[in-house]
């Protein structure tokens, strides 16, 4: 039995080590997207005024909604590999240890306990919703006021503001309230996020 019980951590401590390898290659991922984001707003905004052209900037809504989105998924899978850590495979190591559940990965626990989580949460709702949908809305406003507005590219224009409101939906929803970003994922359940280990609304933090 005792062998068995060891054959069992190990298996449980691989799994532990996978998983939050993945986790560590999503959140680099994940937080290099913001700055995809910016340079693609700036590239996009410099060629179009460079080139007096407000058509241009029709390039941004559908960019940041791909971008927002990949954010939004790796966000999710972030905060669901926490979860299951704490929820499954911290017990089931813990009984395989024959030790307390709060003995095991106490980190995965301990730092969801910061008295300033809420509010960081918050700001990071608001930062990925700049990002993500407040600056490529502002774009099609600009190109809204323009002199070059196309009956063609005005419809256009119409079904990127409302895939860009979408997104907002799915970022607001996520993020509020702060913390139940653990649930699922985007589409299919909650999403996730944060500027270190979390994200939108919630990540690993």
């Amino acid at each position: 039995m005792a062998e068995r019980d060891v054959s069992v951590g190990q298996l449980l401590l691989t799994e532990y080590q996978t998983i939050k390898d993945e986790q560590k290659t999503r959140i680099g991922f994940r937080d290099n997207l913001l700055y995809v984001t910016l340079t693609v707003v700036a590239a996009v905004i410099a060629a179009a005024a460079q080139a007096r052209q407000t058509a241009m900037l029709l390039a941004l809504p559908p960019v940041c909604v791909v971008l927002g989105w990949t954010y939004l998924v790796n966000d999710q899978k972030i905060s669901a590999i926490g979860a299951y850590v704490r929820e499954e495979l911290g017990p089931r190591l813990a009984e395989a240890a024959r030790v307390r559940d709060s003995e095991i990965f106490r980190w995965e626990v301990a730092h969801r306990g910061d008295a300033r989580r809420g509010s960081r949460k918050a700001a990071q709702c608001v930062v990925d919703l700049l990002a993500f949908c407040v600056v490529p809305l502002s774009a099609l406003t600009v190109y809204w006021v323009g002199d070059d507005v196309s009956p063609g590219l005005a419809v256009l224009s119409v079904l990127e503001a409302v895939s860009l409101a979408a997104l907002g939906v799915y970022i607001v929803q996520y993020a509020v309230p702060f913390g139940a970003g653990d649930a699922g994922p985007p589409g299919g359940g909650a999403t996730g996020g944060g500027v270190a280990a979390g994200g939108a609304g919630g990540g690993a933090q």
